[in-house]
């Protein structure tokens, strides 16, 4: 078994399209696509996306730069989220706490979101983020985030225009 692999799902979606939903939703985030990141599994509660490397994505060490782990994860997070949030909602990124335990030394950076507490307005989540390289597996990030169900507004509006 991966150490990356999904756990099991242990809630139920709140949105009947909830898939449809948040596959549309990361369609449309500009920065995934910029970036190359790719949406690789879902399930209620839970995300996975993936970013091949790129020289454009490193720090001067040649590794995935610190930013960019960031960006992945708190995606993941979002998205792990937004998979619980009823009709008619948004998401939104409160805040973050990401510690970086390796360098993102590698191929491929994995990253997966998971929530912990599925509240009516403010949703915990756990991001872990992987780095592959030769057939090697690195832990290289873990985060912890919190965010926010924008109640009465479409995920396809834009909330700060």
């Amino acid at each position: 078994m991966e150490v990356h692999a999904r756990r099991a799902t242990r809630f139920e979606p709140r949105d009947a399209a909830w898939e449809a939903k948040v596959r549309d939703s990361f369609a449309r985030q500009k920065v995934m696509a910029f970036i190359g990141g790719q949406l690789t599994g879902l399930a209620p509660g839970w995300c996975e996306i993936r970013l091949p490397y790129r020289e454009e994505l490193t720090q001067q060490h040649g590794f995935f730069q610190a930013g960019i782990i960031g960006a992945i994860v708190d995606n993941a997070g979002g998205y792990a989220g937004f998979t619980l949030m009823p009709p008619d909602t948004a998401v939104l990124t409160v805040e973050y706490k990401l510690n970086l335990l390796a360098p993102g030394d590698g191929d491929l950076l994995i990253a997966t979101g998971e929530v912990l507490k599925p509240g009516r307005n403010l949703v915990i989540t756990r991001g872990e983020v992987y780095v592959e390289k030769d057939g090697r597996t690195t832990h290289c990030a873990s985060m912890q985030q919190t965010l926010m169900t924008m109640h009465g507004k479409s995920d396809t509006e834009g909330l700060g225009k």
